[in-house]
């Protein structure tokens, strides 16, 4: 229903002019032509609206605004713009992703939470002009990454009013310490999915709690994330049911530096179906770690890629534990300085249709004799 400059309260379809006497107004129910223009994506339906009175009147309807996403207009995207499009959809706007509109902060998400009660979908990743914020009561997913201006304030406002949240991603978020996760297990038990990818301050008193509080995890990424230990994962074991090991077929670790060999005894143990494990930056795993691994439910037939770039303490005694993984397709080795090519070579005659990427630092060229000079390569060898 709408309103006339009078306050008259009118339908949609008394809107019309009686000027529109186009062939297709007249022929089409207009509950039809405003099913076909749900259809439509942003630009036509900007571009149907300024056809006549009465096409403006069905493209701008707020039932067909309900899932919009901006990206490809990110560049000219300002807040008024994100304003207008709240007070025209109101509640019946679900999905909304400003992904990369940096001229978007506060006071336009502030008009849209007021406005926009029924969202469920809102994706701010890389809208760096918008610091802490309150929610909105109905929101499942929320994507925020790299918005680095957030912190713990925010996260507590926010979670105290979208307990229902199931999806979180605060990739590249680095103001974020161990408080705000506090505030997610304390308020999000409907959690799913949780980035926490680069997240640099958070340790493992920040995780467990999200552990002990979201029961119903399903995927966590803390990649990046150096001050985790081994801890974390018991904890993840202990209290998360549907963070299923025994079902895990992904593990990325990279760059967790504080990782041991105990995570890989545990991953060898009650991980059967593990295809592909990122230990890139692991700098504590050693030999013995991949030889349980090697040795594991999962080595014989499922284990498809492993990355040990820049695994200091891993040597050639690690291919040796690894030959026995049939399916491997894969191994990164890139700045592993006790790999040497012989070990690679006695892998390949095992795994003759594994892909090995190495690198080994080129020889200082010996001084030049008479004219001749030896060229040397300096790239990285794909074995």
């Amino acid at each position: 229903m709408r309103r006339d400059v009078n306050g008259v309260t009118k339908s949609r379809f008394e809107m019309f002019s009686n000027s529109d006497e186009a062939v297709i107004n007249k022929k089409l129910p207009k509950e039809l032509l405003l099913r076909i223009f749900s259809f439509l994506d942003v630009v036509t339906l900007c571009r149907c609206a300024q056809v006549s009175r009465a096409w403006n009147v069905l493209a701008l309807d707020g039932s067909n605004w309900q899932r919009i996403d901006l990206f490809d207009f990110q560049r000219d995207i300002e807040g008024r713009v994100v304003e207008n499009i709240s007070k025209r959809c109101g509640g019946f706007l679900r999905k909304l992703s400003l992904r990369g509109c940096l001229g978007v902060g506060d006071n336009a998400l502030r008009t849209f939470a007021q406005n926009c009660r029924n969202i469920e979908v809102l994706n701010l990743n890389g809208c760096t002009k918008t610091t802490d914020a309150e929610g909105c009561p109905l929101l499942e997913q929320l994507n925020i990454s790299w918005c680095d201006q957030v912190t713990k304030d925010g996260i507590q406002a926010l979670v105290r009013g979208c307990g229902g949240l199931k999806a979180l991603f605060l990739k590249g978020c680095t103001q974020l310490e161990d408080e705000a996760l506090k505030y997610i297990g304390a308020h999000c038990p409907e959690l799913v999915t949780l980035n926490l990818q680069t997240c640099l301050q958070i340790t493992d008193e920040g995780l467990i709690t999200i552990c002990r509080g979201c029961h119903k995890l399903q995927s966590l990424c803390a990649s990046g994330c150096s001050n985790i230990t081994d801890a974390i994962l018991n904890a993840l074991g202990q209290n998360c049911p549907r963070l299923n090991c025994h079902e895990l077929e992904k593990m990325d670790l990279e760059e967790c530096v504080q990782i041991t060999d105990s995570t890989l005894i545990q991953l060898s143990i009650h991980c059967p179906r593990l295809q592909v494990l990122s230990l890139s930056h692991c700098e504590l795993i050693t030999d013995d770690g991949i030889r349980h691994l090697g040795n594991g439910a999962c080595a014989h037939d499922q284990l498809e890629v492993i990355e040990l770039d820049n695994c200091p303490l891993i040597t050639d005694a690690s291919l040796e534990h690894l030959k026995s993984c049939h399916s491997l397709e894969r191994i990164e080795l890139y700045d592993c300085q006790q790999i040497t090519r012989a070990g690679i070579k006695r892998l390949r005659t095992h795994l003759p249709n594994i892909k090995v990427h190495a690198y080994f630092a080129p020889v200082t060229p010996p001084p030049s004799v008479g004219g001749s000079r030896q060229r040397f390569c300096r790239c990285c060898i794909i074995l």
